[in-house]
């Protein structure tokens, strides 16, 4: 198979947050959020990474009661003209910062999906990705995105998935087969799920000897309480950053090409995977 794209030529500095939104409350999640995106620039970071649906939370009895004032309209092209996301637009602008915030979107066909908004350095908004693996009673609420994407920063290929997405080991490997250097992975981990957070997005990098970045609301109430641990991950899985349990946190942590590279020389499960991975299986008796 083809081995994945060259390394970037510089290294980059992304931040990952982990914070508590109002449910149900873009205009005021967006304030906050404008101010995360701030506190990220001023620490150097030009990629900030938001936990899943933060602007309007992660709370579905929210979004079930109130859908018109808790999605966010995406246009044809997935542009996002919201006003209520104003003062985003200009804190990324400001900050020369590249956001990646959750929200609700509604497509013009009518689909609701769980969407990563792409905030880019001009301010302008646009759905960056909608999340393929819907987890539970979220298929009650939203539609399953169709496919996968990746976010160009600079020279570096950063895939995009959502919470649920990083539970399976063919989401991270296709982005890493698309050439990603990274995975960006707004999430919405719950009170009780610390070794299910901790382990499945060290493997993603791991697996796919790319950087990973984990955001993840925190506090809120039972049964809707979550458990922060937003995390940066090297290629081999080894943590550049962690957040605690709780309380709201913005971390940074410049990613090192020379350190991917070193990664990808030493370990080359993605220059060596066979094209018919597994191929024709046989069963035996023992």
């Amino acid at each position: 198979m083809t081995p994945p794209h060259t390394v970037p030529t510089a290294p980059l500095t992304v931040a990952t947050v982990q914070a508590t939104p109002t449910p149900g409350d873009v205009a005021g999640n967006a304030l906050t959020a404008a101010d995360l995106v701030r506190r990220a620039g001023d620490q150097g970071a030009r990629v900030a990474v938001l936990p899943e649906l933060f602007l309007c939370a992660y709370h579905p009895p929210s979004l079930a009661a109130d859908p018109a004032g808790t999605d966010v309209a995406a246009g044809s092209a997935g542009e996002v003209a919201d006003p209520r996301l104003d003062p985003l637009r200009a804190a990324a602008r400001e900050a020369g910062v590249t956001a990646l915030v959750g929200a609700a979107a509604r497509h013009p066909d009518g689909r609701r999906t769980i969407a990563a908004l792409v905030v880019d350095r001009t301010g302008a908004v646009r759905v960056g990705y909608d999340k393929q693996q819907l987890w539970g009673d979220e298929r009650e609420l939203f539609s399953a995105g169709d496919r996968g994407a990746t976010l160009l920063v600079d020279d570096w290929r950063l895939g995009l998935g959502i919470c649920y997405d990083g539970c399976f080991p063919e989401h991270g490997r296709a982005a890493a087969l698309d050439g990603a250097h990274g995975y960006l992975c707004p999430s919405g981990y719950l009170a009780g799920s610390e070794h299910r957070r901790d382990l499945y997005y060290a493997a993603r990098a791991l697996d796919n000897t790319m950087f990973v970045v984990f955001a993840n609301a925190v506090g809120g109430v039972d049964p809707w309480r979550f458990n922060g641990g937003a995390a940066i991950y090297d290629p081999q899985g080894r943590v550049l950053a962690r957040g605690a349990d709780d309380g709201t946190e913005v971390l940074v942590a410049t990613l090192d090409p020379a350190a991917l590279a070193a990664t990808r020389a030493a370990h080359s499960m993605l220059a060596d995977r066979p094209p018919n991975q597994g191929g024709t299986r046989v069963s035996m008796s023992g």
